[in-house]
């Protein structure tokens, strides 16, 4: 017999018992909740972490202790000891993140193969440990827009020619089941190994898939363009350049300088060292030496450095004051050029407004008028006697500058005045590019009202999405000129993010998965990763 102890118990004894034993299972469904929860805590929390770029063991060294100290204050300690429990050690941050890139990365690859075609965007830097990063954004079509999203950031073993980077790009490529002949265009910076014609890896992207199209990032084309100067500017940037380093590459002399331009109520305090490789660098660097040039004049004097006179040398601020000018309105044109989400079409209509502008600075220059540079106006009055000959250099500077900008935008007005009927389909007449076809559903749309209140309502790429709904070939003819990256905008801010992620400190860090978590802008599912995961007490 079992149980053969409790015969002859009455009833009250087994009522006790059942009470007792539906009692443990509450508890045990209580504790089995509380870490579920502490389980997903852990992975938002690990988010977080990723995103902030910061290392693994903030969450255990400093976010718990804080949050725990915050609820036992706010709250009680049953809620400190609750916040306990969640597993947020430096090993467990650093799974939670892996899982969540991963996921991500799967979200994205089944996306791109749901969808008819994709762009790609990609660059290649060197991290802190020299290692040379290649990095992917992806963009396509996804429900009712166009979005934006970091596909890989993988490491180049060996060296970075145009088919190493290929070889790297199809390994993913065949790995996650991807057809280069949905590719329609690549953007990438002016690189040899990128954009050579016959070992680039444009060129040997072209020999998988012929119809690719290319795009020189726009940016990069605009840095070019303002690059080159006349002798004469060039040698004043130099001095400019010289002047600096002497104040900013010596500690002292960076102190003492600080401190007289305290002592004169300075707006600002130091001089920007130049750098060549940052695009908005000359335009800073110039401005900020103009502003201070008082103070700098008094600074070489004191110092009786050889360079001195040329701050009070009325010709020589002229020039200045206009490079300040001419690289703070390059500066304005890059600053338009970046962001995210951005379509060629945009990016070429703030190319072409410049290039307007240079055209009007021509023709006012060349009737003594500056005023659309106010710092070199201001100066001008003070150099009568060559005010001529700063006017000349002046005008072959735009002059050089305007022929730079037609060189590397040769065809920016004929593709602009050509996908007008994109930008706007219910002002701009049917071009003679676009089959007879499409022409008759772009007569449709430019007749359907509710289309154009759409229009006014949503964004450019949103409403061709939504159009395609209704006419698909036009619609679908639309969205692939709107598809293409204009610059490799993503990868430079993903670089940034990747300077602060792997430092000397974390070396040795595999950089793709806290790159992913960090940078992109997909949720993870956090709720399928909690089902395959068992729950645990915090460690």
């Amino acid at each position: 017999m079992r149980h053969a102890s409790y015969v002859g118990k009455s009833a009250d004894f087994f009522y006790r018992k059942l009470s007792e034993f539906r009692k443990s299972q509450d508890t045990l469904k209580e504790a089995t909740q509380m870490t579920s929860s502490s389980l997903l805590a852990s992975y938002e929390v690990s988010l977080l972490v990723a995103k902030s770029k910061k290392p693994y063991s903030v969450a255990e060294e400093l976010i718990v202790p804080a949050a725990a100290i915050l609820a036992e204050t706010m709250l009680d300690k049953k809620a400190a000891d609750a916040i306990k429990t969640v597993p947020l050690s430096n090993d467990t941050v650093c799974r939670r993140i892996d899982d969540m890139s991963a996921d991500i990365l799967a979200k994205v690859v089944e996306k791109l193969k749901r969808s008819d075609c994709f762009a790609l965007q990609l660059d290649e830097s060197t991290d802190v440990s020299g290692k040379s990063q290649l990095v992917a954004f992806v963009r396509f079509k996804d429900t009712d827009n166009i979005t934006e999203h970091i596909l890989f950031c993988k490491p180049m073993l060996a060296r970075t020619t145009g088919e190493d980077v290929f070889n790297v790009v199809d390994s993913f490529f065949t790995e996650h089941s991807l057809d280069w002949q949905r590719c329609s265009h690549i953007c990438t910076d002016g690189a040899a190994s990128m954009m050579g014609r016959t070992r680039g890896f444009l060129a040997r992207v072209k020999q998988v898939n012929p119809g690719i199209k290319t795009v020189h990032c726009i940016i990069h084309r605009e840095a070019l363009a303002s690059k080159r100067m006349c002798p004469k500017l060039h040698e004043v940037l130099n001095d400019a350049v010289k002047i600096i380093n002497f104040i900013k590459s010596r500690p002292l002399n960076a102190r003492l300088f600080e401190k007289l331009c305290d002592g004169a109520n300075s707006e600002h305090q130091q001089l920007l060292l130049h750098t060549d490789i940052r695009w908005l660098s000359r335009g800073k660097t110039l401005q900020r030496l103009f502003e201070l040039r008082d103070q700098v004049n008094d600074f070489l004097s004191e110092h009786l450095h050889s360079l001195a006179p040329l701050l009070k040398n009325n010709s020589w601020l002229a020039y200045l004051a206009y490079l300040a000018d001419v690289f703070s309105r390059l500066n304005d044109l890059n600053l338009e050029l970046q962001g995210k989400d951005t379509t060629v079409l945009h990016l070429y209509d703030r190319v072409s407004g410049f290039m307007k502008k240079i055209e009007l600075w021509c023709r006012k220059c060349q009737n003594g008028d500056v005023s659309s540079f106010p710092q070199l106006d201001m100066c001008l009055v003070n150099v009568r006697a060559e005010k001529v000959s700063i006017l000349q250099t002046v005008q072959a500077h735009l002059d050089k500058l305007s022929s730079e900008f037609r060189s590397y935008f040769p065809d920016i007005e004929v593709h602009n005045s050509a996908l007008d009927w994109i930008r706007n389909p219910f002002v701009a007449t049917c071009t003679q590019t676009v089959p007879v076809t499409l022409q008759e559903r772009l007569i449709d749309v430019s007749s359907d009202r509710g289309l154009k209140i759409m229009f006014s309502e949503t964004s450019l790429t949103q409403f061709w999405c939504n159009v395609e709904k209704e006419y698909p070939d036009v619609g679908k003819h639309a969205l692939y000129e709107l598809l293409p990256f204009g610059s490799t905008y993503l990868c430079e801010v993903t670089f940034s993010a990747m300077a602060h992620i792997k430092t000397k400190q974390r070396n040795r860090l595999s950089l793709e998965r806290n790159l992913i978590a960090a940078v992109a802008t997909l949720h993870p599912r956090m709720h399928k990763l909690i089902c395959d995961k068992q729950v645990q007490i915090s460690h």
